[in-house]
């Protein structure tokens, strides 16, 4: 039963500001796009209908520079450098076409290339609207007790710190990641997990910074600073993903300085050679600078980031971190799978699964359930954590323990009630199977005064999506996902044949664990390895692509791996993968319309005659088309369809 949480009074703070989104007018791109298309457009018609060139002219002088300064800056950036920027081909282009009489063809090459460049920038930052807006779920304040709890103070949720505790009242957002200390209620986490239904929360459960509070009111105490919550720990990560650069796009970045320098030395050929054979130098201009535009490779260079930027935030949204560009595209490329046991396939923590009092003992379930957690009850190990837990699940008593010993190994002794209680090692009391339910199972004994009253199971579960996920990365790589485990052989076939693997690697140090990938991958294969632990960390540095589990992980683990599964949910990781390989060809597919846009174009050029206003309508199209090709994959259909496998 949950407590009445009457309000204190209350202390105001002032509160911080309320964080924004990117408007598109934010964008210096978007506004002097926006500049030179008006200018343009009051210049059109006075143009077209005959008007002086004087009341046109100042138009078409804001137009380009409104629309071309900045591009024309970043390329004399670039020659200073000894590169040669794409950019630049473009103000030159339409420099050139402006000296030959062609004014209007270079103002509208200028504005719908600022226009681009606009939509590019508008991509990018919608790219980082959709992870950093889990940002704006959480509150901008929060409702902070004092010790005792007889003081309300509202504070701005980024001066919240580890230790305090909150009140979050019915229908407010949480305002940062802790555990629930009293009341009950349900939480909205669907922002974080995806879970469709608000999940029940009540004493020692977990909750998450911007998740929506149901009916009823809660304590919670802080168990991250802001900083390091789940929605700051997807921003991060995804504001540094975006400043990489995929191999695929480092490899056309590379190829893109040689190319815009050929660009430059054909147009200078499609310039000189009809002059030399007697074409007028207008015609002959006209048609280099209509070839310098439809060849110069803008669409190209856009064609790999947005698809692999929009995964990424994708992703994030559906809690999978991964760290880069880089490692999205790698996570494509696999083609086998390695994973941990223990903390990975299983939860990592033991509950106690089975209580069995002796015949003859005189105790029922509680009773020999209370024995034991009051003997366990100033113990520091996990299992003996687990026993008194299991025990205060049930609202059990605990009597008060005397001249507790811990004996490293073997168990503990206490006195409970004046008569010497032993939990300890199960021998020949332990069932064959080491315990009950799907898992591992861990038999212990206890014993009241040398004679044995009962046996308790602990058991590390499998985690529910276990089976799942283990399918699903089965059909994903093509092969069965490897068991490596430090655990005993028998302990791991057990848990493999709850998941369905065949292959079983125990006993395993990390070492061990780093030549089971590095064996897989002198076959040729790209391994999958997923972990948890301090000791899978090198695992996870060795394989192809290393994914860890969030919840439980180490900070080396964390560190170490590629992504980053915040509520370890192991069907996110064949989700992701999916999801990296439908960015992997939409990348391709960009690259197909560029190369083919550009071919067509270019040989319109130099086998007909292409008009200006239809090459840079051809080129410039080819380029937005790309970028928005790529936010495809922003949409929610998109991770749906990765994690149903369509």
């Amino acid at each position: 039963m949950s407590t009445t949480l009457a309000p204190p009074p209350v202390r105001p703070s002032a509160p911080s500001a309320p964080r924004r989104r990117t408007r598109v007018l934010a964008l210096p791109e978007a506004r002097w796009a926006l500049a030179a298309t008006l200018a343009f457009l009051l210049a059109l018609p006075l143009d077209l209908t005959g008007a002086p060139a004087w009341l046109y002219g100042p138009l078409y002088v804001i137009a380009y520079a409104a629309g071309g300064w900045e591009p024309a800056l970043e390329g004399l950036r670039a020659l200073r450098e000894k590169t040669l920027d794409v950019d630049l081909l473009m103000i030159v282009a339409a420099l050139g076409a402006a000296a030959i009489g062609q004014v209007l063809d270079g103002a509208l090459l200028i504005v719908i290339f600022a226009t681009s460049g606009a939509l590019e920038a508008l991509a990018t930052a919608r790219t980082a609207d959709s992870v950093r807006g889990l940002l704006d779920l959480a509150p901008a304040t929060a409702t902070r007790l004092s010790a005792d709890g007889a003081v309300e103070e509202t504070v701005p949720t980024d001066q919240l710190a580890v230790g305090d505790v909150v009140l979050v009242r019915p229908g407010e957002r949480i305002g940062a990641d802790g555990r629930v200390l009293d009341g009950d209620s349900e939480a909205d986490q669907a922002t974080i997990t995806g879970e469709p239904l608000p999940v029940p929360k009540a004493p020692g459960d977990e909750v998450f910074a911007g998740t929506l509070n149901g009916t009823g009111a809660l304590r919670v105490r802080v168990e991250r600073d802001p900083a390091d919550s789940v929605i700051a720990r997807i921003v991060t990560l995804v504001e540094e993903a975006s400043e990489t650069k995929a191999p695929t796009q480092l490899f056309i970045e590379k190829v893109e300085q040689r190319y815009a320098v050929g660009v430059v030395a054909a147009t200078l050929a499609v310039f000189a050679v009809p002059l030399a054979f007697g074409s007028d130098l207008t015609s002959a201009l006209l048609r280099a600078m209509t070839f310098m535009i439809v060849a110069s490779p803008c669409a190209v260079v856009l064609a790999t980031m947005p698809p692999l930027l929009s995964a990424i935030a994708n992703a994030g949204r559906h809690g999978v971190l991964v760290k880069s560009a880089v490692a999205m595209e790698r996570l494509g490329e696999v083609d086998a799978s390695a994973i941990d046991k223990t903390g990975t396939l299983t939860e990592g923590t033991p509950e106690v699964t089975d209580v069995r009092p002796l015949p003859g003992s005189g105790l029922d379930e509680d009773a020999l359930l209370a024995l034991a957690a009051a003997a366990e009850h100033p113990s520091e190990h996990p299992l003996g954590r687990a026993v008194v837990t299991a025990a205060r699940a049930r609202g059990l008593s605990l009597a008060p323990a005397e001249d507790f010993a811990a004996v490293p190994g073997q168990g503990v002794r206490a006195t409970v009630e004046g008569r010497q209680v032993t939990v300890g090692r199960a021998g020949e009391y332990a069932d064959e199977t080491g315990g009950t339910g799907t898992g591992t199972g861990t038999v212990i004994l206890v014993e009241r005064d040398g004679t044995p009253v009962g046996t308790l199971t602990l058991t590390d579960r499998l985690r529910d999506d276990a089976p799942a996920a283990v399918a699903a990365l089965t059909a994903v790589t093509g092969t069965s996902p490897v068991l490596l485990t430090g655990d005993n052989r028998a302990t791991a076939a057990q848990v493999a044949a709850g998941t369905g693997i065949t292959d079983v690697r125990a006993g395993l140090l990390p070492e061990g664990k780093v030549d089971a990938v590095r064996a897989f991958q002198g076959e040729g294969r790209k391994v999958l390895f997923v972990g948890d632990g301090v000791n899978d960390a090198p695992a996870l540095a060795a394989a192809h692509s290393g994914v860890a589990m969030g919840r439980a992980g180490s900070d080396l683990a964390l560190e170490t791996a590629d992504a980053v599964v915040v509520r370890d949910e192991l069907t996110a990781i064949p989700a992701v993968v999916r999801l990296s390989r439908t960015a992997r060809r939409l990348v391709a597919q960009n690259l197909v319309i560029a190369g083919t846009c550009i071919a067509v174009l270019v040989v319109w050029d130099l086998a007909g005659n292409l008009p200006l206003p239809l090459g840079v309508a051809g080129h410039e199209g080819s380029t937005v088309l790309v970028g928005l090709n790529g936010l495809r994959l922003l949409r929610e259909s998109a991770w749906r369809r990765a994690a149903s496998g369509v």
